[in-house]
């Protein structure tokens, strides 16, 4: 039997585990600030690991799901410990485990579960899962009731099917953000196969920005930066970019009309896309993946005149995501970071909301058990 296929999520049928408690930071409502909490972790089952937290990356989208900015699609539930960049220790495994041994340095991403049956589930691409897949927080908890808790927290216990190996080579804390800012980004890359030969244009340089910089700089594309800051120009050169351009001039921008094989769209707040679709080559394609609280139009005419393409791209798969971390242990990319502790995460989130970072928050996990 397939690792995909050897268990099926069940609805709560069977007997609870048991449980043992880890202090976590949560936040209690839309407005409250975030603080201690006491949370349950159950015990693990046969096919389980249990991971001492070591580090958390701190994804824009924490903020987005605490403060319950997402209720249309996503709606949050309270308490809330948010938190989906994690690498950590293992510390125990159930006796069936195949993949992990204890000490091993183990991560978790966006996904603890999914149905595991699906086309797209078997094709390893486990985050478009056609049934119900279950986020690292925030989702329904399948095994133990109520909604999961994430990595702002002292320990987690995940299948090991959705737990992945970090290379010995990498930093613990730089590579806790590749489990989401660097999946998001590499995904689309290799899709689209970025690579020797293509011009890679990226949109923004943020926590996903310049994760997409260095890996289409790794793939050996042309890389391009678009950014609306000119102090930004060295630091994006730094990281991988072959030309920056100030997206706010046109007629640097009109330079590069219908040169781009591919663009990775970062940005998350509202911004013109046809601007950036002129831009692309026959065939080209604009891959969004920033999440715009509005919808972005499009004009007919750019996609037809060109048969150009606007898409999408979600995180990765559990192999996928293993794949990538494999590379940046090859290639020794990591995240920059500055490692914050627990009790400054509430700062760090209106640092978040002025882009003062560069380019990811990471908690230091440690600071939980002061």
């Amino acid at each position: 039997m397939s690792e995909a296929a050897r268990q099926v999520p069940v609805s709560g049928s069977h007997e609870k585990p048991k449980t043992y408690t880890a202090k976590a930071f949560a936040v209690s409502s839309a407005k409250a600030a975030l603080g201690p909490l006491t949370i349950a972790r159950r015990d693990p089952r046969p096919h389980d690991v249990q991971i001492e937290i070591l580090f958390c990356g701190v994804c824009h989208s924490d903020l987005h799901q605490a403060r319950n900015e997402w209720e249309a699609f996503a709606p949050t539930v309270y308490p809330c410990v948010p938190g989906h960049e994690i690498v950590g220790r293992v510390v125990k495994v159930g006796n069936a485990v195949k993949k992990f041994k204890e000490g091993d340095i183990a991560a978790v991403g966006c996904l603890v579960d999914s149905c595991r049956v699906c086309g797209n589930c078997r094709a390893g691409d486990e985050q478009y899962c056609e049934n119900s897949f279950t986020l690292t927080y925030n989702s329904e908890d399948k095994i133990l009731g109520g909604v999961t808790y994430g990595g702002y927290s002292e320990s987690i216990v995940v299948d090991e099917a959705y737990v992945v190996k970090v290379p010995k080579s990498l930093d613990p804390a730089g590579a806790a953000p590749l489990l989401c800012a660097g999946i998001t980004t590499y995904s689309p890359l290799r899709h689209w196969k970025a690579g020797k030969g293509k011009k890679v244009g990226i949109v923004g340089l943020g926590g996903l920005g310049h994760m997409g910089l260095k890996f289409s700089h790794a793939f050996g594309a042309h890389t391009v930066l678009f950014t609306t800051s000119p102090n930004k120009t060295s630091d994006a050169k730094r990281l991988g970019a072959d030309e920056v351009v100030i997206s706010k001039n046109a007629a640097d921008v009109e330079k590069h009309a219908g040169s781009f094989d591919f663009i990775l769209d970062c940005v998350s707040a509202e911004h013109d896309l046809n601007a950036y679709l002129r831009l692309l080559r026959r065939d080209g394609t604009l891959t969004l993946v920033g999440a715009p609280e509005k919808p972005l139009p499009v004009a007919a005419f750019r996609l037809i005149m060109g048969r150009h393409s606007v898409a999408g791209s979600a995180i990765g798969g559990i192999r996928e995501t293993q794949e990538m971390l494999n590379f940046c242990g090859e290639h020794g990319i990591v995240s920059d970071i500055e490692i914050i502790p627990i009790q400054k995460i509430n700062e760090a989130y209106e640092r978040l909301l002025k882009s003062d970072v560069k380019y990811r928050f990471v908690i230091d996990n440690a600071s939980l058990k002061k």
